[in-house]
């Protein structure tokens, strides 16, 4: 009887286990969620679509400030009540980076975004008076919000939460685990263009991911293609102010909300587009970058444990200028 050794066997069950995963369709959904387009493309021998719409569900139950009975819309309505387990993690994702970008990225914002007409009602005739943001103002501040026993603690009554500039990449990074607790190693998850990705893409090797070129349009998407980058597991988040902006008593105001002075960002960065180990991190260093100088959002995601960037600028001569971190992968044309 031939006898075959723990170390063959091990072999053996690895080769079988890539050769099972390998053999597992691919398999793909799309949608809309949250006002934004999903496209979803995972390795599995069963669908789990029910899976991933009850993962959305969830999320939509506990961030949306576009769902009046969410957890946040019921907080940001009262105060000092009882957190669920992802209100928690994004709001304490929030804090750090809140702390990393000095105070750039903040969600605490959402008057200011309602006030400048980026938010739910989206209605905006007017420049904001001084008055009008110093009295929002006073209510912002996630660094002076807490979770005590459970329940939140806001700065002032009047404070209120806009996850949205996290709440995708969240989802994102739930759904991928909804995955990985399912034996998908494969996926690429894509929500309003955050990613987060595991393993191989259908064609075998590293997924490859189109760069947006930073094109102004506000009235539809346009995808035009800037550069290509081969990634592995990891989060990837762009933020732009090039398709959200208002035109306002002639100026063209970015959704951005710079939380220092209560007003649109101004920035010579057009876009950045930041990889890391979780998308709703890569999502929220994304958002602060546009805050931020050039140098400065640099120097932070260089910092960062597992953070990339790469950042277009407007150029003097109506070029774009490409600034990458050390970390970032090689820029490819196809």
């Amino acid at each position: 009887m031939k006898i075959i050794s723990q170390f063959t066997l091990s072999i053996l069950i690895a080769l079988m286990t890539t050769a099972c995963d390998s053999q597992k369709p691919f398999r793909t959904v799309q949608g809309m969620v949250w006002n934004t387009m999903y496209h979803i493309t995972y390795a599995s021998n069963v669908s789990l679509d029910d899976s991933i719409q009850a993962v959305m569900k969830q999320v939509d139950n506990s961030l949306s400030v576009f769902n009046d009975s969410s957890l946040v819309s019921l907080i940001n309505r009262t105060d000092s009540i009882p957190v669920d387990s992802l209100f928690k993690r994004v709001f304490l994702e929030s804090q750090a980076i809140n702390r990393i970008s000095s105070g750039a990225f903040d969600p605490t914002v959402g008057p200011l975004i309602e006030l400048w007409g980026f938010g739910k009602n989206k209605k905006v005739d007017h420049t904001p008076s001084q008055q009008e943001i110093d009295s929002v103002m006073e209510s912002v501040g996630i660094d002076r919000c807490a979770i005590e026993e459970g329940r939140i603690i806001k700065k002032s009554p009047s404070t209120k939460f806009n996850f949205s500039a996290i709440a995708k990449g969240y989802g994102c990074d739930m759904i991928g685990d909804m995955m990985r607790r399912n034996g998908v190693k494969n996926y690429m998850i894509e929500i309003g263009g955050e990613i987060a990705l595991s393993g191989k893409s259908p064609h075998g090797g590293s997924w490859r991911i189109m760069v947006d070129a930073p094109i102004q349009n506000n009235d539809s998407v346009v995808h035009e293609q800037m550069a290509i980058i081969e990634v592995d597991s990891c989060g990837i988040a762009t933020s732009g102010n090039y398709r959200n902006y208002h035109v306002i008593d002639g100026t063209a105001m970015g959704h951005s909300i710079d939380p220092f002075n209560g007003r649109p960002a101004i920035t010579t960065i057009l876009s950045a587009t930041v990889i890391a180990p979780q998308c709703l991190t890569a999502d929220a260093l994304a958002t602060a970058c546009m805050i931020m100088p050039l140098d400065s959002a640099m120097a932070m995601i260089e910092k960062t444990p597992g953070a990339a960037a790469l950042f277009v600028t407007a150029t003097h001569n109506s070029e774009w200028g490409l600034h990458t971190t050390s970390r970032f992968p090689t820029l490819l044309n196809n």
